[in-house]
């Protein structure tokens, strides 16, 4: 469970940097993605996708030398560049909540790194050599705001510090024929034996060290042969040991994925009319089993205060929700979710990806033109079938089988009304007799 997000974030850079040059979802090392539009529903990348920000993403190590990112005056619009370190934790956040909108430039430098940077470069340490810039711009998806958004990932440039203010031409990338492109990440990593997995680990802890109050875990880490700094060969263990790690795949990867209601009980995570969520995202101390199932349904989750991302299997935390039922979801008057960002509401598939439909329609937010009722409220239906022409505008379509439901709060208001103080409520998701 300590190990997950490390090797996870380590799986994902191979996919996502797997190019010659920038191509679609992937670029190579220290060159931005780019996305153009918002993913389908065939991306599988990442886990729990959004349809509301183009993605400007970018890969980097700066265990040799620090990578200098500059990004342009957004002109008011809404937007983050959290950087996550290889354990996923967001140790920097720059954006309209935190930096304001105007041009700025920062120098993200590795563990143990010294030196001068020139005017106007503000630092970013990171405690890792694994850096991912995961930017989000908010767009409204029309024609002409994609093309404004483009303007601006134009804009944002990244040069390793040695050829910063010079002319730079990234090289190239090389592509391996051998990284599997096409199966997703969670499924590659769950299908590691336990002696490759833990090989992979330690190999990734030679530049990207443990916390200092990881201490614990190192310590009992050390007693199956995995040291900092060293490389970890399983035939050198005992046999017990061997065949314990061997073992202990199936039902580590049970407990992280049982953690969504386990976490309730722990604190970690809150149950509210059906949705669960936390405030313990993006920033996880030792919370191992919070931090790795975030990795494994929504790698890249932001800190609370950029987001919150409550989340819902079914319409309590016994039944599921599925296509052939049909559920509305009421927002009384003037009890749209409180935000200083935006607002959304996500439609996934059982392992938390997009669900193909007719209207190719992935979300409902507030840029869509919801239909209120006389008395002022607004029904969402979340259903399989059309519940009407009268009604699409409002309609988020559904798979025929299982479905997640997530919710995106980007900004969460700090003053009442407000989810982080919890005055304000989720409203439930109600199966329609």
């Amino acid at each position: 469970m300590y190990a997950y997000p490390l090797v996870t974030m380590e799986m994902t850079r191979r996919i996502m940097t797997n190019v010659a040059a920038p191509e679609g979802t992937r670029a190579p090392m220290g060159q931005f993605v780019r996305l153009r539009e918002y993913p389908n529903a065939k991306f599988r990348d990442v886990t729990a996708p959004n349809a509301d920000t183009l993605y400007t993403t970018a890969w980097i190590d700066v265990s040799q030398e620090p990578w200098v990112v500059s990004i342009p005056d957004m002109k008011g619009r809404y937007f983050l560049f959290p950087m996550l370190d290889g354990w996923t934790n967001v140790f920097q956040v720059p954006g309209t909540r935190t930096t304001g909108t105007k041009a700025q430039k920062y120098a993200i430098t590795g563990p143990g790194w010294s030196g001068t940077l020139p005017a106007g470069v503000t630092e970013y340490k990171s405690p890792t050599g694994m850096v991912w810039i995961l930017g989000r711009i908010y767009c409204t998806g029309t024609p002409d705001d994609y093309k404004a958004v483009h303007a601006l990932q134009d804009q944002v440039s990244l040069v390793p510090l040695s050829s910063y203010g010079k002319p730079y031409k990234p090289e190239a990338g090389n592509a391996d024929p051998g990284i599997d492109m096409k199966t997703a990440v969670r499924e590659q990593v769950n299908a590691m034996d336990g002696a490759a997995y833990f090989k992979l680990f330690a190999e990734l802890l030679k530049t990207n060290p443990p916390a200092t109050e990881d201490a614990p875990a190192v310590a009992r880490l050390a007693k199956i042969g995995i040291v900092p700094g060293q490389s970890f060969d399983a035939a050198r263990l005992e046999p017990a040991i061997a065949r314990g790690i061997a073992d202990a795949t199936k039902p580590a990867q049970d407990l992280i994925m049982g953690w969504l209601k386990a976490g309730i009980a722990a604190g970690d995570m809150k149950l509210e009319n059906g949705w669960v969520f936390s405030k313990n995202v993006g920033i996880y101390g030792t919370s191992y089993l919070q931090r790795a199932l975030v990795t494994a349904i929504g790698l890249g989750a932001n800190r609370p205060q950029d987001a919150i991302y409550p989340t819902s299997e079914g319409p309590d935390i016994v039944k599921k929700y599925t296509g052939e039922k049909k559920y509305v979801m009421r927002f009384e008057k003037g009890e749209l979710p409180p935000v200083d960002g935006f607002w959304s509401l996500t439609m996934y598939d059982a392992a938390y990806f997009f669900v193909d439909n007719p209207l190719n329609r992935y979300t409902l937010s507030q840029r869509n033109k919801l239909k209120a009722n006389a008395d002022g409220s607004i029904d969402l239906y979340i259903q399989h079938e059309s519940p009407g022409k009268d009604k699409e505008s409002n309609w988020l379509p559904a798979p025929k089988d299982q479905f997640i439901l997530m919710m995106r709060l980007y900004w969460p208001k700090e003053s009442p009304p407000s989810i982080l103080d919890g005055s304000w409520k989720i409203p439930e998701v109600k199966e329609v007799p």
